[in-house]
């Protein structure tokens, strides 16, 4: 065989074993990049499921996210505390005085009761009073009515009753957490959706990096081949310039190569943290590209478009904020109504301690003629209970045109997937028949080049078109609303 014939040989074994490194690959450790090694390192495979655990357990944005838990629990137990029981212990005495000054009464009571506050706006007291004095028990007395039992209510009858600022409060609070879990739901959503994309252009990156090394060993093959046969007076001396110009091009592209794999490195490392700072993964956990799954089925996209727009947290944010503008339409509602309030409790005033420590009743009712801060208050919440309603259409109307977008994009991908595939068969075909008519001495070094680099070119094209169907497929799981709500324990590849 001829030493063109070796060559010849020598590339098309090379360019057919598609998965093998014949060139050192870069290794990276966290926080720093060293360079190339001498052979290959065998390493596990960067896994997407593994770089979604990560963020779900250590990404800093994932768990500043988290503390919005706390935030609601706190702000709930705040809100508890307008209806938090109290235990009061009261001590009164007065000492009366006659006209005349010949005559004086000393009279009061020690209370000892239990003060509570129910949502609804009633209020009730319980416990026991001890008189002082000369003071004189009318009503639920014993021990010789010298004690008392100690019973009120004052009850709101229209405004505050049912609804009112403390209960209005309450129940904003207690959407603080579904609202926390909206924001959780969103971060982790959006932080899933840019590590796959990120994901896929490291693999990509470093994929294309391992072409540009398999094709510089071949062309430094070849040169030196051609230089043992211009030596020999078999090849001319040009041959040689043009073998080693195309070394030096792939060293070129090689390097161009390197630095997008290393950013592309870097910008993954911004999703994998370990020990607090980010972890740069190493370039010999680039994985394989999975098999090429199928879209889904027609009955599969509307299911999930229909629970994408209910579910997504962009949708459920709306929904929240609707709830709690309806929280304030009820409470400026209710603030329309006249102030009637009912009251009966013990005698608490001092002048009535002659009389005896009895009890009183009362009904009091203030009526604001104008209504004016209540009016207002209406006329806003029903202007934001608008506006939410058109923004909740839009929300849905966008979820549905996410997932429709998203089909799109897979549907247009796997045909990439195939025009690529074509491309990259042809090319080959035509390198073949190129190296042939090389060996028989019809073509130049030049022309071999040429098909060389479009091989390369369609190689890297369908490389960037596997790359941008996993991408696609992220778009789609994020427009469904899949990791708002899953678990980050996913497939590597098309889930």
């Amino acid at each position: 065989m001829s030493r063109c014939s070796r060559v010849a040989c020598v590339f098309i074994i090379s360019l057919a074993a598609t998965g093998r490194v014949l060139g050192a690959v870069p290794s990276f450790k966290a926080g720093s990049a060293e360079a190339f090694p001498d052979r290959p390192v065998t390493a596990k495979p960067l896994t997407l499921g593994e770089v979604f655990t990560r963020i779900d357990h250590s990404h800093p944005l994932l768990q500043g996210a988290g503390a919005e838990r706390l935030i609601a629990k706190g702000r709930l137990l705040r809100a508890l505390g307008a209806f938090e029981p109290a235990v009061v212990n009261d001590v009164e005495v007065e000492r009366f005085l006659s006209s005349t000054g010949s005559n004086t009464r000393t009279a009061g009571f020690n209370d000892t009761f239990v003060d509570m506050r129910h949502p609804s706006g009633i209020r009730g007291i319980a416990g026991i009073r001890q008189s002082i004095g000369e003071a004189t028990i009318p009503d639920l007395g014993f021990n010789d009515d010298r004690q008392q039992v100690l019973l009120g209510a004052f009850i709101p009858l229209l405004r505050g009753f049912l609804m009112n600022p403390e209960k209005a409060e309450l129940k904003r609070s207690q959407l603080a957490k579904p609202r926390a879990e909206v924001q959780i739901a969103q971060t982790r959503q959006d932080l899933f959706f840019g590590a796959a994309n990120q994901y896929w252009d490291w693999v990509a990156a470093w994929k294309v990096v391992r072409i540009q090394q398999r094709m510089l060993a071949v062309a430094k093959d070849r040169l030196a081949q051609i230089r043992r046969r211009a030596k020999a007076g078999a090849a001319a001396p040009m041959d040689v310039t043009e073998a080693e110009q195309g070394v030096q091009r792939r060293t070129e592209s090689l390097i161009a190569a390197q630095r997008k794999g290393e950013q592309e490195a870097f910008k993954l490392s911004l999703f994998l943290w370990e020990a607090d700072q980010p972890a740069v993964p190493a370039a010999e956990r680039v994985p394989a590209f999975p098999e090429v799954a199928p879209p889904p089925s027609r009955a599969a996209a509307t299911s999930e478009k229909q629970n994408a727009r209910t579910d997504r947290p962009e949708v459920r944010a709306v929904m929240i904020e609707a709830e709690l503008n309806d929280i304030d339409l009820k409470l400026a509602r209710n603030n329309l109504l006249p102030k009637l309030d009912f009251e009966a409790a013990p005698a608490r005033s001092p002048e009535k301690f002659v009389l005896g420590l009895g009890y009183r009743f009362g009904v009091t009712l203030r009526l604001p003629l104008l209504q004016r801060q209540a009016r207002g208050e209406l006329t806003e919440a029903n202007a934001k209970a608008q506006r939410y309603a058109l923004m909740l259409k839009f929300r849905e109307e966008q979820v549905a045109t996410d997932v429709d977008n998203a089909l799109s994009a897979l549907a247009r991908a796997k045909e990439r997937i195939q025009a690529a595939s074509r491309s990259l068969r042809l090319a080959r075909t035509l390198l073949k028949g190129e190296q042939k008519r090389f060996e028989l001495g019809a073509t130049n070094v030049l022309f071999v080049n040429l098909r060389e680099r479009n091989a390369v070119d369609a190689e890297t094209r369908l490389i960037q078109a596997r790359a941008d169907y996993e991408k696609a497929w992220a778009f789609y799981r994020w427009a469904s609303g899949t990791w708002a709500v899953g678990t980050s324990d996913v497939a590597q590849g098309s889930f």
